[in-house]
């Protein structure tokens, strides 16, 4: 069982930054953020892995946002530059053995339990 912390969520203004940490209680070779807007399903956002470091974005943070990890201290970042209010979610952090797609659910096996990223226009 890996238990997750996220921290770093907050309010900021459009085109302002973030960074959001995730501590991991344990090793998982990939982890990675997901997001969940208000009536929306949840998204996969960014994506890494231990081993080889590569990461994964999706098309709607590429360029905005980059994921790292302190291997460690089992610790995943996500440094979110150049906000947009529709960046406006809940913020999960995921931990497991990762997939094919790294960017889908069924990649983790544990979440943490989230923290609120609100930009204003």
């Amino acid at each position: 069982q890996v238990q997750l912390v996220e921290s770093g969520g907050g309010s900021v203004q459009a085109g302002g930054s973030l960074r959001l940490s995730c501590a991991a209680s344990g090793y998982s070779s990939c982890m990675g953020w997901f997001r969940q807007a208000s009536g929306n399903e949840r998204e996969g956002v960014a994506a890494i892995y231990s081993g080889s470091g590569n990461t994964y974005y999706s098309d709607s943070v590429k360029g905005r946002f980059t994921i790292s990890r302190d291997n460690a201290k089992n610790t995943v970042y996500l440094q979110m530059n150049s906000l947009k209010p529709e960046d406006t979610a809940m913020y999960y952090c995921a931990a497991g053995r990762g997939s094919w797609n790294a960017l889908a659910s069924d990649a983790y096996n544990y979440w943490g339990q989230g923290t609120q990223v609100t930009v204003s226009s």
